[in-house]
């Protein structure tokens, strides 16, 4: 598990065509990695396959790298950088397992004052696990939800935030590895089997639950 607070970042030095997917080689000074290890890769959890001063390397099946960005990233490209949560450290963003949902796409990048508003457009099966002030992951950034309707979202990213991770250099028309709330997904599930997997029977869960909302956030 991650946070979604991106320690640095790195480069993608090098992929190398391996069997039917890739190995990465990634630069970046995490310090000493142990083999075996989950790394955050621009929000896709990678294997430390074997690491020195400088990076590591982790191996990337085809479904990963069809899946996420990182099959389609150039050379060089930044990314950023995480190392797995340790048992008793301190939970600044959220509970992240770096398992990608979509690669969505930045429709718009507006300043907010310092800070900057980015659009970003999803598949509308994810919706149902998106909400308004809930959180979010980019490119294995923690984030809060500003609004959401059946398609789209937006997020508020704050001047620190787009300088330490690659959003800042991110501009409209940008692939993005997209997560929702795990928290959220085990909510829905559990509404939907309790519910028999139909879409009245989860309204009418979600009814006695209380909430009354009936159209988009």
């Amino acid at each position: 598990m991650f946070t979604g607070l991106v320690e640095l970042k790195g480069n993608l030095a090098r992929r190398t065509r391996r069997g039917p997917g890739y190995r990465l080689a990634v630069e970046g000074a995490l310090g000493a990695l142990a083999l075996g290890e989950s790394i955050s890769v621009s929000g896709a959890c990678l294997t430390v396959v074997s690491s020195d001063a400088h990076g590591f390397e982790a191996d990337v099946s085809l479904e990963t790298a069809e899946r996420t960005t990182l099959g389609g990233l150039a050379i060089g490209a930044a990314v950023n950088l995480e190392r797995a949560l340790k048992l008793g450290d301190r939970l600044g963003g959220h509970l992240v397992s770096g398992h990608v949902d979509a690669v969505a796409e930045l429709l718009r990048v507006a300043p907010a004052g310092e800070a900057q508003r980015l659009s970003v457009g999803f598949p509308r099966e994810l919706a149902r696990f998106i909400a308004a002030k809930g959180s979010i992951t980019l490119d294995g950034v923690s984030l809060t939800v500003n609004t959401v309707t059946d398609h789209q979202l937006s997020v508020m990213v704050i001047p620190h935030t787009l300088s330490v991770t690659t959003l800042g250099e991110l501009r409209a028309g940008a692939a993005i590895n997209l997560e929702v709330d795990t928290l959220a997904r085990y909510a829905v599930r559990f509404l939907e089997v309790s519910a028999g997997n139909t879409e009245a029977g989860l309204k009418d869960a979600l009814r006695q639950a209380g909430y009354e909302g009936t159209g988009n956030s």
